[in-house]
């Protein structure tokens, strides 16, 4: 094959790295929509499971090439699943656009990472961090979708539901829990989901911390004490503030949910991010190893950039 030619197949094959994942969003859309049937629901957690099952293989998988081929399946599993969740994100919480929007984003970024266990493959190189994301993904995403889809989620969300009453309570008083829903002052203020619990935050550090090599148990067993338990009772608060500036009509619920309240979680996850980060340094590396992805300057990055090139000529 000439190298015209060759390069040619490459550039083809990197952009199905974004082409596919646009289906996928378009197609999800449609087979996937808000309160699906229960057949849908149950199907919905094949490409969940075997997504995170591939990416845990592989993230094992000593031998390379073998190991960058399950990825890369794992990665498009999971974006596909991925894609068929922004409308009910976004229709189940209110209208809340962040939570879709970084839905929508995270297709793309899931793609991206198999992009480049295929640019690995071609390349024959081993990107460390690659396999860190892989492994993170694995253990996070299978603790999270285990408990959302069991018995735990009922239980979680309504201790939630009690100990943020609780909280209030203790400051302000009359605040009480009923079930998942909280009442202030005897008026139904708002009622606690699965995603109030801030189990997701909590999965996110358990994956990055717990895949990690070559780090002591100590280092480990810190590094989650002082990420986990922060998370937890600053999410009591959270959702004690919520039901505080709804119920006393300081602001509505959209303002104080989808914008103090997020606000505030990215803002405590980005500082304990930089506390755990001064315990395992090593997180760190791996992060910004994430973030230079781009620097390999594969025949995607390649093509995007002659494209901004000639509109700059233009």
């Amino acid at each position: 094959m000439k190298d015209a030619d060759k390069k040619n197949e490459e550039n083809n094959i990197a952009f199905l790295f974004l082409i596919i994942p646009t289906l996928f969003l378009i197609v999800g859309y449609f087979i996937y929509p808000y309160m699906s049937t229960d057949i849908a629901l149950k199907l919905i957690q094949i490409p969940i499971f075997l997504g995170l099952i591939l990416l845990g293989i592989g993230f094992l998988t000593k031998k390379e090439g073998v190991s960058n081929k399950i990825k890369i399946m794992g990665w498009m599993v999971f974006a596909f699943f991925w894609s068929t969740q922004p409308a009910i994100l976004y229709l189940s919480e209110d209208g809340d656009i962040f939570n879709a929007v970084v839905c929508i984003i995270g297709v793309y970024v899931l793609s991206y990472f198999a992009y480049h266990e295929w640019l690995s493959l071609k390349r024959k190189e081993n990107i460390e961090c690659l396999n860190w994301i892989a492994g993170a993904s694995c253990i996070s995403g299978i603790i999270y979708y285990v408990i959302e889809r069991t018995s735990l989620a009922p239980w979680m969300i309504e201790s939630t539901a009690q100990q943020s009453a609780w909280v209030l309570n203790l400051i302000i008083g009359n605040t009480e829990a009923r079930g998942v829903n909280i009442f202030l002052n005897g008026s139904y203020v708002v009622t606690i989901i699965f995603a109030c619990t801030a189990i997701q935050a909590m999965v996110i550090f358990i994956g990055m911390i717990g895949v990690l090599p070559k780090i002591d148990l100590k280092r480990r067993v810190y590094g989650l004490l002082v990420t986990l338990v922060p998370i937890y009772i600053l999410n009591l608060f959270r959702n004690a503030m919520v039901v505080f500036l709804v119920g006393n009509n300081i602001t509505d619920f959209n303002i104080a949910h989808n914008i103090i309240s997020k606000s505030g979680a990215l803002i405590t996850l980005i500082v304990l991010l930089l506390i755990v980060i001064k315990i395992i340094p090593e997180i760190f590396n791996e992060i910004i190893c994430l973030t230079d992805l781009y620097k390999r300057n594969g025949p995607l990055e390649k093509s995007i950039k002659k494209i901004f090139r000639r509109k700059k000529i233009e």
